[in-house]
């Protein structure tokens, strides 16, 4: 679980590394206008909800800071992604999800190792959107497996043989 998402967070630093000049923040006609930058941006809150909500085993994903310079500035950004991937492991707990649903604040028990799927398997749904954002922009060569989930990727190998 943990390689998984290390190795998920290396590619999408490496894609976001050779991407063309001014394409992380400019709005994209084909994603309703969001950037590449706007979605990393939500990927990389996601993750620092949960590591920051650990220690008290307390996590809303719907309270996050929503910091907009991550979606600006493409180093920061990467920067920190490299924070998420040094402070992603943890030992398992019962963590404590609170999220509002039609007006109403809920709480769902959950534990730390869930979570972490939780995100990684958002990460690369986001990725597979960042994907058709870039391929609009430019002819960057993108790895094939670059927003597909390991199972997806496992079955193809498997379908391959």
């Amino acid at each position: 679980m943990f390689k998984s998402s290390l190795d998920t967070l290396e590619q999408f630093k490496q894609v976001l590394l050779e991407l063309p000049k001014d394409c992380y923040s400019k709005p994209c006609s084909i994603l309703s206008n969001a950037s590449i930058g706007q979605h990393t941006r939500h990927i990389i809150e996601l993750y620092l909800c949960l590591i920051k909500g650990y220690e008290l085993s307390d996590v809303s994903y719907d309270r996050r800071e929503r910091n907009l310079k991550i979606e600006k500035d493409l180093t920061f950004a990467l920067e920190q992604l490299t924070y998420i991937q040094t402070n992603l492991e943890k030992e398992n707990k019962s963590i404590k999800i609170c999220y509002e649903l039609a007006g109403e604040e809920n709480t769902l028990d959950s534990n730390y190792f869930r979570e972490v799927v939780y995100n990684l398997e958002h990460t690369i749904h986001h990725q597979a959107l960042i994907k058709v954002g870039i391929k609009h922009f430019s002819a960057q060569e993108i790895p094939e497996t670059f927003g597909v989930a390991p199972s997806t990727i496992q079955y193809r190998k498997t379908c391959a043989q």
